[in-house]
């Protein structure tokens, strides 16, 4: 594999997570949030992952036209989606957002889920950090070889 390659994963990988923590981030801030500006309560979203080829040249084209699996692809947020689960549902007559019947509608954020996808979505990151840093460990490596 070409070292820009090596780059071009790693560096659509970071973007990816780094989308992928900038929604959680927002799910975890609207945890109790009742009013949003398209009304009703916040809605959890999540990030729809797709592998795409890192470059267009005539070679990868080729290559996945013919279903060569070992050119690697990088990976790209596709889609922000929001949660299908219901809302969560608790007894707050008092609550100026309860509904007729008394009952205050909640988001349906999980902050122990939330969580555990941020510690996931961190190390991912690091991980892509360190195949970087290797990269590039190997890139001068070879540089001072060929001195």
């Amino acid at each position: 594999m070409e070292i820009d390659r090596l780059f071009a994963v790693v560096g659509s990988a970071l973007d990816s997570q780094r989308q992928r923590l900038n929604i959680i981030a927002g799910n975890l801030a609207n945890a109790e949030s009742t009013r949003t500006p398209g009304g009703g309560p916040y809605i959890r979203r999540d990030v729809v992952f797709q592998a795409v080829s890192t470059d267009k040249s005539f070679n990868s084209v080729f290559n996945s036209a013919f279903g060569n699996p070992s050119e690697p692809a990088g990976v790209n947020v596709i889609d922000i989606v929001q949660d299908q689960r219901p809302l969560r549902t608790v007894f707050e007559p008092d609550h100026p957002d309860a509904d007729d019947k008394g009952y205050l509608h909640l988001p349906n954020v999980n902050p122990i889920e939330e969580m555990v996808n941020l510690m996931s979505a961190t190390r991912a990151y690091e991980a892509n950090i360190a195949v970087l840093e290797t990269g590039k460990t190997m890139t001068l490596r070879a540089l001072e070889m060929g001195r």
